[in-house]
């Protein structure tokens, strides 16, 4: 797949999406999401539970080490489930060698985000992680629930929403996801997001994967910076010429592929040092 075609069939689901009501857009997103994950690791087991009264569903890599990962998805803080992306957390825990569990915390606009916050809060407090890995969305939200950077897990943060956004502090727009759409997002959450300074490290060993077309990378690189000069030890990771989303089809986007793999590396060399 090019990332061309990627791009069209992706743009061609939100499209259709928009004429959708949420609940119908929400299904048809999980089978956007899910219909480019590739086939479940050989091996793999997972399974739905519930921790803390949040629903999460655990993943367990055929050779798993002890330990879990905490696995947070993206879409919007309106849009994705256990469903849409299964793929990465099976994915994440196949690199890993770690059951990985990914929670399916409550949506806006039904709750606010201070409930979604409280969700992930709730289960990483009660499973005590190895890391804490999140893309999009899911990574904003790791950032927010960090209360002790200096005792924080391993952190894994993929094209996340760094700091408050705003039409000076963004980068181009993108295909998939505009300026707009990260201001819209960012207004969603604004009334509960926590106040804490974004280029302050949120915990003391990061790995970061980033795409180069996304309007998320230059307030990320900022702060990637400002968090090594703080002390945090800082692994960054880019995709070239891929685009927010890319992460779905990663196993047919060589430059997604390459970058993942290294990303997951690196995580995984934090987690067994």
């Amino acid at each position: 797949m090019t990332i061309a075609e990627f791009e069209q069939r992706f743009q061609s689901g939100l499209t259709a999406m928009a004429a959708l009501s949420l609940p119908e857009a929400r299904r048809s997103y999980d089978r956007l999401c899910a219909g480019f994950a590739p086939d479940l690791p050989k091996g793999m087991e997972l399974g739905d539970t519930r921790i803390a009264d949040v629903a999460v569903r655990w993943h367990r890599p055929a050779r798993s080490a002890p330990g879990r990962v905490v696995y947070v998805h993206g879409g919007s803080f309106s849009l994705g489930s256990l469903d849409s992306h299964q793929g990465i957390a099976a994915g994440l825990a196949e690199a890993l060698g770690h059951e990985v569990l990914s929670i399916d915390y409550r949506l806006l606009p039904e709750v606010g985000y201070a409930a979604a916050l409280d969700d992930c809060r709730r289960v990483i407090a009660a499973v005590a992680p190895l890391a804490l890995v999140g893309d999009s969305a899911g990574a904003r939200l790791l950032l927010d629930v960090i209360d002790d950077p200096e005792h924080a897990p391993v952190l894994g943060l993929i094209y996340p929403l760094v700091g408050q956004p705003t039409g000076e502090t963004l980068g181009p727009d993108a295909p998939l996801l505009s300026r707009d759409d990260v201001l819209e997002a960012w207004a969603a959450i604004a009334p509960d997001a926590p106040t804490r300074d974004a280029l302050s490290p949120p915990a003391s060993r990061i790995e970061v994967l980033a795409v180069s077309r996304d309007p998320l990378t230059v307030p990320l690189e900022r702060a990637v910076s400002a968090w090594r000069s703080g002390g945090a030890e800082v692994g960054y990771h880019i995709a070239d010429d891929m685009l927010h989303g890319c992460l779905h089809a990663r196993e047919s986007l060589p430059e997604m592929a390459s970058a993942w793999m290294t990303f997951c590396q690196a995580l995984k060399r934090r987690l067994d040092g």
